[in-house]
């Protein structure tokens, strides 16, 4: 899990070198996402506003946070790349972003792996979490994970074509997945047609019939408005798919040991903010509640989950060894032994 990439490095070094001078009293913090800019409508906004207001205040001004929602730089995996070349100081960046940087990121999509929200916390806050991030640190060089916060919880499955509930009712649907290559193996194990798309053009492929339904948790689906054009809404909980907070390394060491922890602290809160937001979002009327007015809602049962991860799970592993090799192996061998303890764990027991 050790290989370095260096791509970018000259650039880097170039621009690094030009802002030293800013940095050493802290300077502007460029931070792009691809999500709207209203920290009450989605996790990743808001997880970027509690960001910029505790940097800012905590270091009395000498860190400027400048936001860039809604790609306004880029897409996602620009933005991977601004960071690398520091050209931009941070991004929120979601796992398809980065797997192109970092294929090794595809180990997180064991389908049907967790069995609650709080196992995810303590996988991504735990072992596994400090060994994703050195992993990605080591690999790409030039940044520092700073977290990983909530894209809004478990993957739903959507379409306009049938109610799913049984693994054959996902025979000839075609389903929109991000570019990863681990989804469209799960989606065409479950006996669908996978069809990746960019984010930006999924709603009008949606509504003109190109494609028949996507997957996303259940926020997504909300503020992205497919309860307009997708009349079926199945509760899989598949996939959790966590954003991946990156922050440019040469900025990182500019900065003060103070205002390094004023950082450190600000990404824990961030992490915290998206998911609490996201948990909020699916207990109101923009979550389940307020979908099944305009959508026809299936929650699966134990039988029918099991049957889904018993056709999936074989599949993606077979990718993942064939596709990544050893290192990604292990990886996933060490998220499976973390999943498997934090299903098995009690909330404060």
């Amino acid at each position: 899990m050790n290989r370095k990439h260096i791509c970018g490095f000259a650039a880097a070094c170039a621009l690094t070198g030009m802002a030293s001078g800013a940095i050493a009293d802290g300077g502007l913090l460029k931070l792009a996402h691809d999500n709207a800019p209203d920290p009450f409508d989605n996790p990743g906004h808001a997880c970027a506003q509690v960001f910029s207001n505790i940097v800012s205040a905590d270091t009395n001004g000498a860190i400027e946070v400048e936001m860039y929602p809604n790609d306004q730089l880029g897409s996602n995996a620009e933005q991977v790349q601004m960071v690398r070349d520091g050209v931009i100081q941070a991004t929120i960046a979601s796992s398809g972003a980065l797997a192109s940087y970092y294929p090794n990121i595809d180990v997180l999509n064991l389908p049907f792996a967790f069995s609650d929200n709080a196992s995810t916390y303590e996988v991504f806050d735990g072992a596994f979490g400090r060994a994703l991030k050195a992993d990605i640190e080591e690999e790409l060089g030039d940044v520092v994970v700073l977290g990983f916060p909530d894209t809004g919880g478990f993957f739903a499955v959507t379409n306009s074509q049938k109610e799913i509930a049984d693994l054959d009712d996902f025979e000839g649907v075609r389903v929109r997945t991000m570019t990863l290559p681990s989804h469209q193996v799960i989606m065409n194990a479950l006996g669908a047609e996978s069809y990746p798309l960019a984010w930006g053009e999924v709603y009008s492929a949606l509504q003109t019939g190109v494609i028949d339904g996507q997957m996303n948790p259940v926020p997504i689906i909300s503020f992205s408005n497919f309860s307009e054009v997708q009349q079926y809404m199945t509760l899989t909980n598949h996939l959790f798919s966590p954003y991946i907070m990156l922050l440019s390394k040469s900025f990182w060491d500019g900065l003060s040991e103070q205002q390094q922890t004023v950082v450190r602290y600000a990404a824990e809160s961030c992490v915290t903010a998206s998911r609490g937001l996201s948990r909020i979002i699916e207990a109101s009327d923009r979550g389940v509640g307020g979908l099944q007015d305009s959508m026809e809602i299936t929650a699966l049962s134990p039988e029918q989950r099991d049957a889904m991860r018993d056709a999936t799970q074989p599949p993606f592993e077979a990718h993942i060894q064939e596709e990544l090799g050893e290192d990604a192996v292990e990886l996933l061998d060490l998220f499976k032994e973390n999943v498997a303890e934090a299903n098995d764990s009690q909330y404060l027991n």
